[in-house]
């Protein structure tokens, strides 16, 4: 147990280091984005080096939980297999499937403010089928798409469609009155007023949506693929290598889609910031 005393201090000399990172105030932007980036990091690196520290220093079983040098060793080793998993599984069932599902979301919701039969009707079947549970789905669409990346698409559609929906029908109510009177002053039309202040007024909740959706979209893929797929993708090397107590490589399967779902989230984010730089919510 001689490692514990090593842990505490590294834990206690990290946490001073990250709150004199995060107290400190810069004024340039970019030297601020360095400070949150530094701190995460800092932080991340730490939570890294105690999990080895505890594994080895407590002789935990690697197959129980490998540590982080053990996990990094399989990426390492397995960049190809990886690489083709994120291919089959990111780029083919959860991007095509949020493309697909975010845009029919967005298309219904200018329906739905359309149509007040659409806003009683289809709303509350929306809430319902948003609870339906993916394990329950995931082998509906598989039977009806096969076990290609198609069934990971569609799964993926039904996950996105309805948040994403229900964030759009807000938005679009986002608009006040006055601005919309003013509008009216003008003579614009529906299709104008929706353009022009309805749809702007409306996109940081469309893009609060779409940052939702980017970490569903590949939740939903992975899921997916535990109930049939080809011999490639993230969740059937999951379930694979599982039942074969590699549990470095699961882990490394694990981290990959980790670093990938946060970096489609960033894009989003950045994709927020410079499409609504106008919002309160992106000025410094």
């Amino acid at each position: 147990m001689a490692w514990i005393p090593f842990a505490a201090l590294f834990w206690l000399s990290a946490a001073q280091a990250v709150s004199a990172l995060a107290q400190g105030e810069y004024a340039a932007p970019a030297l601020r984005s360095m400070q949150r980036l530094g701190a995460a990091a800092i932080f991340g690196l730490t939570i890294l080096v105690l999990w080895q520290m505890i594994v080895v220093g407590a002789e935990v079983p690697t197959v129980l939980l490998p540590p982080p040098s053990m996990i990094g060793a399989r990426i390492a080793g397995s960049l190809p297999i990886l690489a083709e998993d994120v291919a089959q599984t990111f780029l083919r069932g959860a991007v095509v499937g949020w493309i697909i599902g975010c845009g029919a979301a967005v298309g219904v919701a200018l329906l739905i403010d359309r149509s007040p039969f659409l806003t009683r009707g289809l709303l509350p079947v929306g809430n319902l089928a948003a609870a339906l549970p993916i394990v329950g789905v995931a082998p509906i669409m598989v039977m009806w798409y096969g076990a290609d990346w198609h069934s990971k698409a569609a799964m993926v559609v039904v996950m996105v469609f309805f948040p994403m929906l229900v964030n759009t029908v807000e938005g679009l109510k986002a608009a006040e009155r006055m601005q919309m009177d003013l509008m009216r002053t003008y003579a614009a039309g529906y299709w104008a007023t929706m353009f022009k202040l309805r749809l702007p007024a409306a996109a940081p909740f469309i893009f609060n949506g779409l940052k939702i959706c980017s970490t569903l979209a590949l939740i939903g893929a992975i899921v997916a693929e535990f109930f049939g797929s080809p011999t490639v993708g993230m969740g059937f090397r999951i379930s694979t290598e599982a039942g074969r107590m590699n549990v470095d490589m699961v882990w490394a399967e694990i981290a990959a889609a980790a670093v990938v779902g946060s970096g489609f989230y960033g894009l989003m984010a950045l994709a927020e910031k410079r499409a609504t730089f106008w919002h309160p919510s992106q000025r410094g």
